[in-house]
């Protein structure tokens, strides 16, 4: 695992699981993770709470920097599980706003999987959140450097 990875420095939790960043902003947060053993449940699916880590993630993530990189918290999370992710699936995820006030955001949050036919690749929704956040949580004096760290990959991804 690299340290100076943005997965790690962004998101650990998320990195250990295999995710990966492609695209961060104020309007969109997206990445991909392949299912493997690590976020799979007994029955060798997508865990329910991988697929809500996910959500939080992100959705945090794009909120953070909407508001001007402050620091928020999530204080709903609501998500349905519409079909499973079987291991070795590759998943996308993809966040948006849906509305950014001066203190509360509430973004959505969607995964969905690929299924090829002969004709073209068919998207398949895997689940679907809401996720709504607290904009300005003060930061505490011993990760003043967050906000720095995330500005840093915005901007290369």
């Amino acid at each position: 695992m690299d340290p100076n990875s943005p997965e790690y420095i962004i998101d650990q939790p998320l990195k250990i699981l295999g995710f990966v960043f492609e695209e961060l902003s104020a309007t969109r947060v997206s990445g991909h993770l392949t299912v493997t053993d690590k976020c799979c449940q007994p029955f060798k699916v997508l865990h329910g709470g991988v697929s809500a880590l996910i959500a939080e993630g992100l959705a945090s993530l794009g909120a953070g920097i909407a508001s001007g990189y402050k620091r928020v918290a999530g204080i709903h999370l609501s998500i349905h599980h519409l079909r499973p992710a079987v291991l070795g699936d590759f998943v996308f995820a993809e966040s948006f706003p849906v509305n950014v006030g001066k203190n509360i955001q509430v973004w959505e949050v969607r995964l969905w999987k690929t299924k090829k036919t002969k004709k073209s690749e068919e998207k398949i929704m895997v689940s679907t959140s809401r996720v709504t956040l607290f904009c300005g949580v003060p930061i505490p004096d011993h990760v003043k450097d967050a906000p720095d760290q995330l500005k840093k990959f915005v901007s290369k991804l």
